[in-house]
């Protein structure tokens, strides 16, 4: 019975061990993050997949209409300093309830370049061919809806590997 109750001890505390090492999320990141610790109506974009902890991440909210991804039709454009490689929160402000899609894009030298990094809210698969004549994801697989309260949204960041684009990770 006691060799019993080391072993339970043994492995509580190596459970308590492996939890304390696992990263916690960390705050919002941006100018509105107030927003979203308080369930304000906004997006928590939840951006995973940075190729290196440095540069700039800048996210988009466009309307979740034909008007996504047209020049200079978003709503709201939040950049932040890319501090990890881990997942980070942007909070990003929306104008009232509805229908939105989300643009995010990582500078990894702080100016375009092949290196930069990029996604969608909804995770559309993207392939290069798609860069090169500049077509759009499909709006219903990007399209999300805020009412009145903080919406979190994932975005899985792809790069340029060799001929395709991939997950950093």
């Amino acid at each position: 019975m006691l060799k019993t109750a080391r072993v339970h001890l043994a492995i509580g505390a190596g459970l308590a061990a492996i939890f304390a090492a696992a990263p916690s999320h960390a705050a919002p990141a941006g100018p509105y993050a107030k927003l979203c610790e308080t369930g304000k109506s906004a997006v928590l974009a939840r951006i995973n997949g940075f190729k290196s902890a440095r540069g700039v991440v800048s996210v988009k909210l466009y309307p979740g209409n034909n008007r996504f991804l047209e020049k200079g039709a978003y709503l709201r454009k939040v950049e932040v300093p890319v501090t990890r490689t881990g997942p980070m929160e942007i909070c990003v402000p929306v104008p009232a309830s509805g229908r939105y899609a989300l643009s995010v894009r990582h500078e990894v030298t702080g100016e375009k370049s092949r290196s930069d990094g990029g996604g969608f809210s909804g995770n559309p698969k993207v392939s290069l061919m798609d860069v090169i004549l500049k077509r759009k994801p499909n709006l219903e697989r990007v399209a999300f809806t805020v009412n009145g309260t903080t919406r979190l949204v994932p975005v899985t960041l792809y790069y340029l590997e060799g001929a395709s684009l991939r997950p950093a990770a």
